[in-house]
């Protein structure tokens, strides 16, 4: 591609990421707001579990799809489920009906993720990654300082339902912008393409770790009689993902080998910590702390900037650490940062010390995720970016579900009422914490293994 095209290319995805941010910080920022509204307090994770879970199988679906027929169709079909389930979500009557417009979303939004590597992978030079990848964390800068604020004073003062039938007509016009340059990218050569029988196979592990995944969900929030169904449901669902898990991932993945198996390993990590932690920030601001929503949400604006920053500095070419130590000390950041805030949801901390703090976390992310970025494509051989990207963003998705889903069934078992729920959002970020910390391990690991020499052949 000519420099004009490659910068058309890098706007388009530039624009894309800014639409999925805006949406991603203003429904975290709304959703206390949903969730009373609809009586969905006690199931709150799942508005956020479940559109990561059915990321899951968009990225599965997707990753085979982009390998065999080029990225321009998943990346349209995503938009269209994406722009479709926030029209559901916006127009939902229950907790239950908006839950399934994050359902549509979520697939749509893996099906878009996995495309856009597959479009970096192809379109950018391996030393150009790291500065498309850090215009990609850019992208939520805009975002978190206009959407928490916009969609608080939209869900306390309009309508919530704003929030998201707001993002829609936005879509068009990015679905404009993408569709002529998407259409010269064209189909991996024959040799390259996934067969069509791994596709399916592929499929059909996603389903069934979406499906578990699901189960799992359902079973740690619904710990009401009759108990032995949850706890049966709990089973299937953890026996669904340890099945379907280690056949979507590098081998090596779930004993965190050196390498590309590390890799996929410590993006979940890093997911299931810094979710899981954030996913319940604006509740307990709003809950226990008595913010409003838009003030609660200058913490999500913390976190992107932060983020922002931290994918800026891993992107500076004069950077001498390795990519195993960015890893290791983003991990470090958000592991301190999680267990820094175990302290807010009580008086004796003013609760806007959580913005400074909630930036560090996001720093840590950003050297983190996209150090993961980067060595993704780096270590995968040609024709392999779409699998591998889909492996990395399995465990990202799954890691956020799994980390949403442990602190919300936490949640679902502390709960009281609100304004007494302080002992429980503590619980919940010690224990993510303690994710932290070993993401920072795990991502020590992501140097490929050092090739032995050959051994001598000398006898002295």
């Amino acid at each position: 591609m000519s420099d004009g095209s490659t910068r058309a290319v890098t706007v388009g995805i530039v624009g894309l990421v800014t639409l999925v941010a805006f949406e991603a910080l203003a429904v975290s920022t709304a959703m206390p707001v949903v969730a009373a509204d609809l009586g969905g307090i006690r199931s709150y994770g799942l508005a956020f579990s479940l559109f990561l879970t059915m990321t899951l199988l968009g990225t599965v679906v997707g990753g085979g799809w982009c390998d065999s027929a080029g990225p321009r169709a998943p990346i349209l079909v995503g938009l269209g489920l994406f722009a479709g389930g926030l029209v559901v979500s916006g127009t939902a009557q229950s907790f239950t009906a908006m839950l399934l417009g994050r359902v549509v979303s979520g697939v749509g939004g893996g099906f878009m993720v996995v495309s856009l590597y597959v479009v970096v992978a192809a379109v950018y030079p391996a030393s150009a990654r790291p500065t498309v990848f850090g215009w990609v964390s850019a992208a939520w800068v805009l975002p978190s300082v206009l959407g928490p604020p916009l969609a608080g004073w939209l869900a306390t003062d309009v309508t919530w339902r704003v929030v998201f039938l707001g993002v829609p007509p936005l879509v068009v016009l990015v679905v404009a912008g993408m569709v002529p340059r998407l259409g010269r990218l064209g189909r991996p050569p024959a040799g390259a393409r996934t067969p069509a029988a791994e596709h399916r196979r592929r499929a059909l592990l996603g389903v069934a770790l979406a499906g578990g995944a699901t189960v799992l969900q359902w079973g740690s929030v619904h710990l009401d009689p009759p108990v032995p169904v949850s706890v049966a449901a709990g089973v299937v669902g953890l026996a669904l993902v340890a099945l379907a898990l280690p056949r979507l991932v590098p081998r090596g993945t779930l004993r965190a080998a050196r390498g590309l198996p590390s890799v996929v390993a410590v993006r979940g990590l890093f997911a299931g910590c810094f979710f899981g932690a954030e996913a319940f920030v604006p509740l307990m601001l709003v809950s226990e702390r008595g913010l409003e929503p838009a003030v609660a949400g200058l913490a999500l604006t913390g976190g992107a900037v932060g983020w922002a920053g931290g994918s800026y500095v891993q992107s500076r070419p004069g950077l001498r650490a390795g990519r195993h130590v960015l890893l290791a000390t983003g991990g470090l950041l958000v592991a301190g940062s999680v267990a820094a805030i175990v302290a807010v949801p009580y008086d004796t901390v003013p609760p806007l010390a959580l913005l400074p703090i909630w930036t560090v976390a996001g720093f840590g992310m950003g050297l983190g995720m996209s150090s993961t970025s980067v060595l993704v494509l780096g270590l995968s051989a040609s024709g392999e970016e779409g699998r591998n990207s889909a492996s990395l963003q399995v465990s990202d998705a799954l890691g956020g579900v799994l980390g949403i889903g442990a602190a919300g069934a936490l949640f679902a078992a502390l709960h009281t009422t609100a304004g007494q729920d302080a002992d429980a959002f503590a619980v919940i970020w010690s224990v993510l914490a303690l994710v932290g910390l070993l993401a920072a391990f795990v991502g020590s690991r992501a140097r490929p293994e050092t090739v032995a020499p050959a051994p001598s052949t000398s006898l002295a």
